[in-house]
């Protein structure tokens, strides 16, 4: 008990200041004796040794910007002599930690303090945690010091057992920073010194293993873009080989593409914007992706044409016939053709073709239902004015992008379907066919409606900008034709940027002509057959276009000609009939069977729908064209109880009210018109519109309704020969509806000879031809009673007929 009390008594020692270095016990260290105060603190050591036994004792004190450490270490002068490079040294080993007193003196010129040694006395045996936290620093020590390939090393710290000297063991980790060493020399608890100094390790090998990672990871992006660097070199070296053997010019790509766009004649802004492009491109590197995005949007740059213009056929008579060659009727189309060459043939004559930049491009919306020749007409536009076609199919379409191209920035980016159409001609000022507008439709990806206001606008487009070419483009001098089946598709802001010209349909004679002169010839040579070999004369013609067909259009026709023409080749084929042929009206029942389409008028006087009272004849326009409706009208029984209106037919709200209108003026105005209204207060009506599953709405079924309700109350039939179409109101006066030349186009077809329109669509007369006017007796009404007394038949003998009873 009394050598340890005596080893822990105060202790007076030189100090001996360490700067920016840290000692712990169990360390022996290597100091410098030309530093003046670390020579000091050996020479008092050694003085003071002299009267004492033992080594030369010396308190070993880190000195942090100059203020020393409140913890120093006891250390013990080993040697005295000379170190590895010459200079004299001292070998110094640390012994145990000293809390530092009060300042002293001594011999010498060094610096005397007063220290007290610090207990670090571990009880025996170890506890478990600790024992574990041994092991646990060995470990880590051990693989540290393997990864270093300090084998010697792993034996010495495997074979400490004491917890204080194997955590002051980390003061020779190189890793430590000075304040880590100074944390280690202050924690006086050995066990608390080694959980310290086990984090820290723990920490510095994580962040090893983390560098040696990234250094591998490194390195092997290193290794990769060296292979990739030598291979494209060899690659290069390749092609320069072959091109020499083909006999081409050595050059860079780039220079390649500079050149290209210097010899281009490219406008000043697209030069400009092309060239800055070329720069990019010699600056990237090889492996840059956007190498690729700059080769191929200059590209496409390089392969629009810029220059490219193709000179406009100013034969305003040729033009003319070649419409009419390749075209029947249609009149209003080709009158504006006519017109708008005719004015860019006086524009250029006296030195107008640019004005403000802009040139007079047109935008037509050609308008009505399929088959008409909306398509084939914008061909035949190109034709006549001698210019390049391209068609741009738009039904379908909903993204914007498809209009105004994509970002460069996104992956397999394109330009619009505008600048495609545009390069696909070949000219800048082509004939640009926008096919079916009115079926584009709108999702999250934007309204392609929306985009196309800015190409169709005749004073903006001029300056288009698609957003893949980021270069503007004048879009002013081509012509663009909208075709579209529904004209109330169609955004009202993008109609409002066209010329709009109605396609309604073709008359029967018109059918036979275009059939005669277009669809038969393209139908033989698809069959197989000359034109001596099988002839249609013109009654066949007629009845496959009237009673075989009834559409607005000719594809039907032409379908029907094509399975004529068929049914006579394979005839042919199988020995049944002998070439050349001549089809007549006769021949059709036995060739394609009987007609689908016959007349009205045509039928049994007993089998027509009129035959009975309260059903009459109705026009309709669809998106098909113009159509006849039939309205049928029933009073329920009285016993049954049931008052009201019923409607049926998948009718929208507008024919509803119609409806409605119609037996609120035969409710009010019976009396004066005689009919027996009090049946419509004790009897339901009911109105059906057969083909019930095609959905039908207006107001231009009014004056129908109402004369079949009349006929039904009257026992007067309506006359089989008699149509009508007009909104009727509840004073019974008959306003004007829209789509009279279709619907008349529609009755002619449907063997209707009387047809009654209301009185202010009378101008609306001018655009039916002259043909079918001449075989309708048109009446022009104001009232509804003007069209009782021409529809409704005198009733027979005076007698009132039956009135029908819904079951």
């Amino acid at each position: 008990m009394a050598a340890e009390s005596a080893a822990f008594t105060p202790l007076t020692l030189p100090v001996l200041p360490l700067d920016d270095e840290v000692v712990l016990p169990g360390m022996v260290v290597p100091l410098d004796l030309s530093d003046v105060e670390v020579r000091a603190a050996v020479e008092a050591a050694q003085a003071a040794a002299r009267s004492e036994p033992g080594k030369p004792r010396v308190l070993l004190v880190p000195r942090i910007d100059g203020t020393h450490a409140a913890t120093g270490v006891l250390g013990t002068v080993e040697q005295v002599g000379r170190l590895a490079d010459g200079d004299p040294g001292a070998l110094i080993r640390g012994r145990g930690r000293v809390r530092i007193g009060a300042g002293t003196t001594g011999p010498g010129a060094a610096l005397w303090v007063e220290g007290t040694r610090v207990d670090e006395t571990v009880p025996e045996p170890l506890p478990g945690q600790v024992a574990e936290l041994v092991k646990e620093y060995k470990a880590l020590a051990t693989a540290w010091l393997r990864k270093r390939g300090a084998w010697q090393v792993v034996d010495r710290v495997q074979a400490i057992d004491d917890v204080s000297a194997l955590a002051d063991n980390s003061g020779y980790s190189p890793f430590l920073t000075t304040e880590q060493k100074i944390e280690l020399l202050e924690t006086t608890d050995p066990v608390a010194r080694l959980k310290l100094a086990t984090q820290q390790l723990r920490d510095h090998l994580a962040e090893q293993d983390v560098a040696e990672t990234i250094a591998k990871d490194v390195q092997e992006g290193v290794d990769k873009q060296q292979r990739e660097f030598l291979l494209r070199r060899q690659l290069e070296a390749v092609r320069k080989e072959l091109r020499e053997i083909n006999g081409e010019q050595d050059g860079e790509e780039s220079d390649d593409y500079r050149a290209r766009v210097e010899a281009a004649d490219l406008p000043e802004k697209v030069r400009e914007a092309a060239l800055k492009e070329v720069d990019k491109l010699e600056r990237s590197s090889d492996q840059s992706p956007e190498g690729s995005w700059i080769r191929t949007w200059l590209d496409t740059v390089l392969e629009m044409p810029w220059s490219e213009r193709t000179e406009d056929a100013y034969d305003i008579q040729g033009a003319q016939a070649v419409l009419d060659a390749e075209h029947a009727g249609l009149e209003d189309v080709k009158e504006r053709i006519t017109e708008y060459l005719a004015v860019r043939k006086r524009r250029g004559d006296r030195g107008l073709g640019v004005v403000g930049g802009r040139r007079g491009g047109a935008v037509l919306a050609l308008v009505g239902p399929p088959g008409v020749g909306k398509t084939s007409l914008g061909e035949s536009v190109a034709h006549a004015m001698g210019r390049k076609f391209v068609r741009v199919a738009l039904g379908g379409v909903r993204d914007e992008a498809e209009i105004r191209g994509h970002r460069r920035t996104y992956v397999g980016a394109l330009p619009g379907r505008i600048v495609r159409a545009i390069k696909e001609a070949g000219s800048m000022n082509p004939v640009v066919l926008l096919d079916e507008i009115d079926k584009v439709g709108s999702d999250f990806r934007g309204d392609p409606a929306a985009a196309l206001l800015e190409v169709l606008d005749p004073a903006q487009n001029h300056t288009f900008r698609d957003h893949y070419l980021e270069v503007e483009l004048d879009l002013s001098d081509v012509v663009f034709l909208a075709t579209a089946n529904v004209l109330e598709a169609i955004p009202e802001a993008l109609l409002d940027r066209m010329e709009l010209v109605r396609l309604d349909g073709y008359t029967e004679d018109e059918k036979v002509v275009i059939a005669r002169d277009h669809l038969l010839p393209r139908q033989l040579e698809r069959a197989g057959l000359d034109a001596d070999e099988v002839t249609v004369d013109e009654g066949a013609l007629r009845k496959l276009a009237g009673e075989y067909t009834r559409e607005a259009g000719v594809r039907t026709l032409e379908r029907s000609i094509a399975r004529l023409l068929r049914k006579v080749a394979a005839q042919h084929e199988l020995g049944e009939r002998e070439l050349p042929f001549t089809v007549t009206e006769s021949d059709l029942r036995a060739l394609i069977g009987r007609p689908h389409h016959v007349p009205e008028s045509a039928q049994d006087p007993a089998e027509r729908r009129t035959a009975v009272p309260g059903v009459a004849t109705g026009l309709a326009v669809t998106g098909a064209g113009g159509d006849v409706l039939y309205v049928e009208a029933s009073l329920a029984d009285p016993e049954t109880g049931a008052a009201g209106l019923t409607l049926t037919g998948q009718l929208g709200d507008v024919m509803k009210e119609s409806a409605q209108i119609a037996l609120s003026f035969l409710r009010s105005h019976g009396a004066e018109l005689e009919l027996p209204v009090g049946d419509l207060k004790d009897r339901g009506a009911h109105i059906h519109f057969p083909a019930g599953a095609v959905p039908k709405d207006g107001p231009s079924a009014g004056v129908t309704m109402t004369t079949a309700l009349a006929s039904l109350l009257s026992g007067r039939l309506v006359r089989t020969d008699v149509a009508m179409t007009g909104e009727v109101s509840l004073t019974g006066r008959v306003l004007p509806i829209g789509g009279v030349k279709q619907k008349l186009l529609a009755a002619h077809r449907a063997g209707v000879t009387t047809v009654i329109i209301p009185k202010r669509n009378e101008p609306d007369l001018d655009d039916v031809p002259a043909e079918v006017l001449d075989k309708l007796d048109v009446h022009a009404v104001t009232d509804v009673r003007q069209v009782l007394e021409l529809a409704l038949a005198p009733a027979t003998n005076g007698a009132e007929r039956e009135i029908p009873v819904a079951a």
